[in-house]
């Protein structure tokens, strides 16, 4: 008789045709891990996973400490693959039936304000201009094209040369789900990404393809972990700014484009949130920067 895991192999396949490669990763090696959780408790087959076998796993889990959003994440893991193996007559009983999902609390996302976004632009320009260094022009193209865009980290890493479209000065993107969308760039990151591009020959290998950003080791397609610290050392440049990742600039590109007047369809389509729900988290960042300006400059606030 088959074990879990050998289901959840097989529960992969279908996964393959239905979700990104990235979201695939995560559920399958969750369900493994369940798998092993299973396996010391001495159940080995899918057939006898009981409810309470689930809510134990996720039980120890938070009392690892796990965030509520891996919990969340496990939990519809789990929930979508006894659904398959009921519907594949694997199971008479879907055991998860009677399990809750996990409801996590979206916060408010930490950014930057447009001026220390101008200040962080202008520090890095200074270094670039002063050290002229390709890795300088580079970092600076970086996270310029993080701002004006409004990029996923793996979305900026996955850029090709010939996502650049200049003619309509656009950026082609591919999204979570392999969903592509094009998104505008201003003149600042045009001149940025130019700036680059006159010195990519420096770093360019035969490992470095197509990308747009490459490694100054070894040529390859540049590492999101590399964009990180880029960022985070970025924003340590400027006096008071909070330490962010690349997506606090997301977060802020998102911020500052309904600050100035964009409406939530615009910004949602250049993020590419399959939901609006997603994008409306954003109305309350701008709120709470109104209500601070109407709070500092109203003679009655």
């Amino acid at each position: 008789m088959p074990t879990i895991s050998e289901h959840v192999d097989l529960y992969e396949e279908h996964l393959a045709a239905r979700l990104s490669a990235r979201t695939q990763e995560s559920y399958t090696k969750d369900l493994h891990q369940f798998s092993e959780f299973l396996h010391n408790r001495g159940v080995y087959t899918t057939q006898e996973v009981k409810l309470s076998e689930v809510r134990a796993w996720l039980a120890s889990m938070s009392d690892e400490g796990k965030a509520r959003a891996t919990l969340q994440r496990r939990t519809s893991a789990v929930k979508g693959f006894f659904a398959w193996a009921h519907v594949q007559g694997i199971t008479e009983v879907n055991p998860t039936l009677g399990l809750k999902s996990i409801k996590v609390a979206k916060a408010l996302p930490h950014t930057v304000s447009q001026g220390e976004a101008r200040e962080l632009m202008d520090a890095l320009q200074a270094i670039a201009i002063q050290e002229g260094t390709a890795i300088a022009f580079r970092d600076l193209a970086i996270v310029e094209v993080l701002y004006a865009t409004g990029l996923r980290v793996f979305e900026l890493c996955d850029l090709d040369l010939n996502s650049l479209d200049r003619t309509r000065e656009l950026i082609r993107v591919i999204g979570k789900g392999n969903k592509e969308r094009s998104v505008p760039v201003g003149l600042p990151a045009w001149k940025a990404i130019d700036s680059w591009l006159a010195r990519r020959e420096e770093f360019v290998t035969e490992k470095s393809g197509q990308a747009l950003f490459i490694g100054e080791r070894l040529g390859a397609r540049i590492d999101p972990r590399v964009v990180r610290r880029i960022v985070h050392r970025s924003l340590g440049l400027v006096e008071g700014a909070p330490d962010l990742g690349p997506h606090g600039l997301r977060h802020a590109m998102a911020t500052h484009l309904l600050e100035g007047g964009a409406d939530l369809r615009s910004v949602q389509e250049v993020l590419g949130h399959s939901s609006i729900t997603t994008t409306q988290i954003y109305t309350h960042v701008s709120s709470q920067r109104l209500r601070a300006v109407f709070e500092q400059a109203h003679p009655r606030a």
